[in-house]
């Protein structure tokens, strides 16, 4: 099951963390892990590209990918963001908490 974990500070989001695998299909036909990978890649890669926020991610073979915004978030940040949130949901919607969870978690500090 892949959980995610969006991390918000005053209702902004600012970060977030992936784990584990949907295990939805097998290894190369799994639409669940497709979809989550391209939709994170695609953010992460946009905030880069688009934005001139200081960025900290880290990726690991194991399923793991850590990102979070260092400092002010901007407004383009704050959408791709939202948008992350969005799709991730609607796979949620799509296919169940068998395969992905996602969380929210307010903090005070980054």
């Amino acid at each position: 099951m892949i959980k995610v974990c969006f991390y918000s500070r005053n209702n902004t989001y600012y970060g977030f963390k992936i784990t584990g695998h949907a295990n939805y299909g097998c290894c190369g036909k799994d639409v669940v892990c497709a979809g989550v990978s391209a939709l994170v890649i695609n953010t992460v890669n946009s905030i880069e590209e688009f934005t001139d926020d200081s960025t900290c991610c880290e990726e690991f073979e194991s399923g793991l990918v850590k990102f979070k915004i260092m400092g002010k978030v901007s407004s383009k940040s704050k959408l791709l963001l939202r948008s992350l949130r969005l799709g991730l949901c609607s796979i949620y919607e799509e296919y169940g908490d068998k395969y992905i969870q996602i969380f929210f978690r307010e903090v005070s500090h980054v």
